[in-house]
């Protein structure tokens, strides 16, 4: 884990739970497409979704993706497979990504041009698109939740609501104006403890809500929300609206106090992360928890990030996150354990009404695509591919006949 500690506690990769402070409570769609299938209780479908950030900075850099050994484009592979929804992660100013290579004029990754080219290839695809604001430069999560470098001399909050509607309007109707409309939005990456707090200047608007700056908090969700709705109002695509929280054991917390003091009712999805190496929640109590937030909150359910290793081997230097500690008893780290797992849980996921699950990263292959903390993949044992680009047994999870 790039000195596996030392890369927890500062990368995170937008889903880490957060486990310090906060409190825990212990057929076909009508696309033809083969992987959604009908939810009876909830009336929806069911979407099997890939986070597909990475993708584009892979292929820049030597990356090379193929099914049954010829050379494929990945946004193919996947709308093959039956993928429903690519998951793409948005930042603010990511001119980092571009100053981390050598040379002049490399592109930056995760902002507006880059997330438009993946928009567009997703949709050329036939996939939907979920569009993640992290609202920051950089990764936001549990851990951290850096305020975007053009923001952090705002010290009224009217003026930082502002920035966040005009912020989240304009990238919108930048992509409904090429027929790129999101079919959904989430305003925030894994918010447990709020959005634009971590080494925030002191008049900065106080928005950390494991601070009880829930009320504050809430008129920022608000703004982005009221964004979404006024695009989508003159849109073709009537867009759904994700609020994420990472980890299920946070959810019933976040939510109740959002939605009461914080004032955030107009969201239509609650969305979490599971991943089992930060987890208390035992993989067959996941359908209950999900029954118990639908009934709850009376909002669909999805799980937005999920992975399973298929093996504990390295194809580069960049130390892998999930090691041993991911690994739940029955399902090995092989192919066949990683497409066992993914059947399984998507299962708990209808089972408790869900409406839907995105794997996170799935394609994040080793290449010479560097990051802050290592060059190639801290995640190619997850992904559905093998160490030579191929596709594998674990992606048929998503045409599984369930």
């Amino acid at each position: 884990m790039i000195k596996k500690y030392l890369f927890i506690s500062l990368f995170c990769l937008a889903f880490i739970g957060c486990q310090g402070d906060i409190p825990t409570d212990n057929e076909n769609g009508d696309d033809g497409n083969e992987s959604t299938t009908l939810i009876e209780e909830t009336g929806g479908e069911f979407v099997m979704g890939a986070d597909l950030s990475y993708v584009n900075q892979v292929l820049d850099h030597g990356g090379i993706y193929r099914d049954s050994g010829a050379v494929e484009n990945p946004y193919k592979i996947f709308s093959d497979y039956g993928t429903d929804v690519v998951r793409l992660r948005l930042w603010h100013d990511p001119k980092w990504t571009a100053n981390i290579y050598e040379g002049e004029n490399n592109p930056m990754y995760n902002g507006l041009a880059d997330v438009t080219e993946a928009v567009h290839q997703a949709k050329e695809h036939g996939m939907a698109v979920n569009l993640d604001f992290h609202y920051s430069d950089t990764w936001a999560d549990p851990k951290q939740q850096n305020i975007p470098q053009a923001w952090r001399d705002i010290t009224d909050l009217d003026e930082l609501k502002n920035a966040v509607y005009n912020y989240t309007k304009e990238t919108l109707q930048h992509l409904e104006d090429q027929g790129l409309m999101p079919e959904y939005v989430q305003i925030g990456n894994e918010t447990n403890c709020g959005l634009m707090y971590s080494n925030a200047p002191q008049d900065f608007p106080a928005l950390n809500v494991c601070d009880n700056n829930w009320a504050n908090a809430g008129e920022i969700f608000n703004s982005g929300i009221q964004a979404v709705r006024d695009v989508a109002s003159n849109s073709d695509v009537q867009t759904k609206v994700i609020l994420h929280i990472a980890q299920p054991e946070n959810v019933s917390w976040w939510f109740d106090n959002m939605t009461t003091t914080g004032n955030v009712t107009d969201f239509d999805i609650i969305g979490f992360s599971y991943y089992t190496a930060w987890s208390d929640v035992p993989f067959n109590q996941i359908s209950n928890r999900i029954s118990e937030f639908r009934e709850s909150f009376d909002k669909e359910v999805m799980i937005v990030e999920v992975a399973y290793p298929w093996t504990m081997e390295n194809a580069d230097n960049y130390n892998n996150i999930f090691d041993q500690n991911a690994l739940v008893n029955g399902y090995p780290t092989t192919k066949e354990g990683q497409y066992k797992f993914m059947i399984d849980v998507t299962k708990e996921i209808m089972d408790g009404g869900g409406t839907g699950l995105m794997y996170w990263e799935p394609a994040w292959i080793s290449s010479d695509m560097k990051t802050q903390w290592g060059t190639g993949s801290a995640w190619e044992n997850n992904t559905l591919f093998d160490f030579d680009g191929n596709i594998h047994k674990g992606i048929e999870y998503i045409n599984h006949d369930y």
